[in-house]
Parts: structure tokens; C-alpha cells; sequence
């Protein structure tokens, strides 16, 4: 699910050297702007091992590139639905999570995940929800109907105004939401439903788009954005203006998590990573930065304060009933779903 400020899709960051000068490198390929450089370096310092991090935009990029057979990642990120698909492509090392020391810190709601049974592949990472972002400043009244309604058939005013995301999977499911479908309807009929919608939706926008969403809302480059909610939560911290909406209509709850492809070179090292994630003050590190929860226990008091009175981070009990956790589909709805997003690329 992408989530964050770049100026481009496909950069690396080396943290201590270059990867052929290191005995010890773990090869990290997560998210764009979705690991803070210093909390790298600090596990450097205090294991010695070298992190070198490459990124991407999608979890389907994700999963073309592994199955193209590129090797040499010995850490990768995907999310809760992503993880399910890649164990069955048998993508994914298994370790067991539980005999990683730190595991006793994994919060009891995320030790057994329907995508991985007793984590024998993953380790929990970032969590939280997809809805959309606007300016209040700059929408007519200074304030939008909480429904998708205003994404997909916002006022005339907004014409131009409005970035997607560049995610099959999160534009599907909020069109679905829209609409009433099940998200992983199998009937072709539903697939144009969800089709005629977006594809009204195309004159409104300005882009399809996952990163650099952060700085494209603050500089005002455009009013809405479809948007994850830690990266409406550090938007909101630069423009505070910037409302995060929660679709009464229904919002996907997401969670992203640390796994090992197969083939990496470097097993042992990122045993070592997982195992440090796992540490209250680590993780929370990386929370700060990205804006988003975790599901390590006794990270809270290692948190910035702004991220829990934050109701982009923490929903509000009254949006309990909008929840609605991250499903697997069967193949034909994948199917059908990459259909119809080439159809509305093209």
C-alpha cells in the first residue's frame, strides 16, 4: 500500500558503505520514504551490520520484480494481502517469527494474522487505513460530505484538483466501497460498475500517483488526495488545514510487514534485523517518522504525542463500524480487478 513523500519511485540509499564492501549487509527493499535513515544507521552502530535499502511504489511492483527472479533482497515489505499471495508463490522464506528474540513484544492482535497463521513468514510492521485527504481551506464551505462520494464525484470547483493513487488494489476497493460491491466480487458485471466509476472519476484528476504525496498536498500542487493515513498525518503537520476523511461508505485497515524472499543471501542478517524491529524504542522510531501505528507492545511511550491525539492515526471510536480489515480475493477478482486498472490507464 505506498505511502510517502519522493521524488522518485526507484532510488537507493546505502547506509555505511557499499554493499560489496560490507561482510555484513542486510539488502532492504521496502516502501519509498518509509524507514527513517537514522534508525538505520543506529542499527548499524549497534550491530555492525550495513542496511542498504532500495524502494518501490506498489506491492505490485513488489511482486513483479520477485517474480522476474530478482534476487539479492534479504528483507522486503509487503502488505497483509501481499504476503498471503506471495506464500502461496512460494516467495517467501519461512523462519518462524516466534524464535526471533522480541517476539513476546508482537501485540496479541497481531501474533496469528489470517494472511500468515502462527507467523511463520512475517514479522508485524506499520498499520493503519486508505481514504482521502482535502484542503479545507480551499473546498467550497471548508467542508466535504465523509463519504467516497467526494472522491469520485467531488464539486466542479475541484475539476483537475485531485491525485489517485497509482494502486489497483486501493482504487478497486474504494470504488467498491462506493458502490456497495463486494471487494472481491467474481461477477464481470460488478467489474464495470467499478469501471463506469472511475472512469467518470478521470476528468477531476490531475494524476495517478503514490508518491511525493506529502509534498504535493503541502505545496498545494493539488486539493484532494487519495492517501494513506500516516502520510495525511505528516501532511497535516505541514499544512493543518488538510482534513483525513473516513468513507462512511467503509475504509480498508491495512498492515504492512517485514518478510524474507527466497533465495536471500544474507538469512542470518535478517533474522538479526527482524529481531531488532521488534524492540519497543526501534519501532517506535519508525512510527515517528512514517506517521503510522505499529504492533509492537510498549511502543507508545517512545512515541511523538502529536501521533496519538492525531484522528487521521487513531480513528475515532464512532468510525469503528468504517473499518474493514484487508481481504485476499480469489483470482478471478484479481483478475478482473488488473483489467480493469489497465483499462483505465491506457
Amino acid at each position: 500500500m505506498n505511502k510517502f513523500l519522493a521524488t522518485t519511485a526507484a532510488v537507493a540509499l546505502l547506509v555505511g558503505g557499499t554493499a560489496g564492501a560490507q561482510a555484513d549487509t542486510v539488502n532492504l527493499y521496502s516502501w519509498t520514504n518509509y524507514t527513517p535513515p537514522e534508525l538505520l544507521k543506529k542499527f548499524e552502530a549497534e550491530t555492525g551490520t550495513t542496511v542498504v535499502l532500495d524502494v518501490y511504489d506498489s506491492n505490485e511492483t513488489l511482486l513483479a520484480k520477485l517474480q522476474a527472479g530478482a534476487t539479492g533482497y534479504d528483507v522486503v515489505v509487503p502488505s497483509d494481502y501481499m504476503v498471503g499471495t506471495m506464500i502461496q508463490a512460494d516467495l517467501l522464506e519461512p523462519f518462524d517469527a516466534k524464535t526471533l528474540d522480541g517476539f513476546s513484544n508482537v501485540d496479541e492482535k497481531f501474533t496469528d494474522p489470517w494472511f500468515d497463521p502462527g507467523r511463520q513468514y512475517s514479522i508485524p510492521y506499520m498499520w493503519g487505513t486508505t481514504g482521502f485527504t482535502y484542503d479545507s481551506a480551499r473546498v467550497p464551505g471548508g467542508k466535504l460530505e465523509e463519504s467516497w462520494k467526494s472522491f469520485f464525484e467531488p464539486p466542479e470547483e475541484l475539476r483537475g484538483q485531485i491525485a489517485a493513487l497509482n494502486d489497483e488494489v486501493e482504487l478497486w476497493n474504494a470504488a467498491a466501497y462506493f458502490t456497495g460491491i463486494d471487494v472481491c466480487s467474481e461477477d464481470s458485471k460488478d467489474a464495470q460498475k467499478i469501471l463506469a466509476v472511475l472512469e467518470n472519476q478521470k476528468p477531476f484528476l490531475a494524476m495517478y500517483q503514490s508518491d511525493g504525496a506529502i509534498e504535493r498536498m503541502t505545496a498545494g500542487e493539488v486539493i484532494m488526495h487519495h492517501q494513506w493515513n500516516g502520510s495525511a498525518h505528516r501532511t497535516k503537520m505541514n499544512k493543518p488545514s488538510v482534513i483525513y476523511v473516513y468513507p462512511k461508505e467503509g475504509i480498508t485497515m491495512w498492515q504492512d510487514n517485514f518478510v524474507v524472499p527466497k533465495g536471500a543471501p544474507n538469512k542470518e542478517g535478517a533474522r538479526k534485523f527482524l529481531a531488532w524491529m521488534m524492540k519497543p524504542e526501534n519501532i517506535a522510531q519508525a512510527s515517528n517518522f512514517t506517521g503510522y501505528n505499529n504492533g509492537i507492545k510498549g511502543s507508545t511511550e517512545f512515541m511523538e504525542p502529536a501521533l496519538a491525539n492525531d484522528p487521521a492515526v487513531v480513528a475515532p471510536p464512532e468510525y469503528a463500524d468504517r473499518l474493514k480489515p484487508a481481504r485476499e480475493c480469489g483470482e478471478k477478482t484479481r483478475e478482473l480487478r488488473n483489467r480493469v486498472f489497465t483499462r483505465l490507464k491506457k
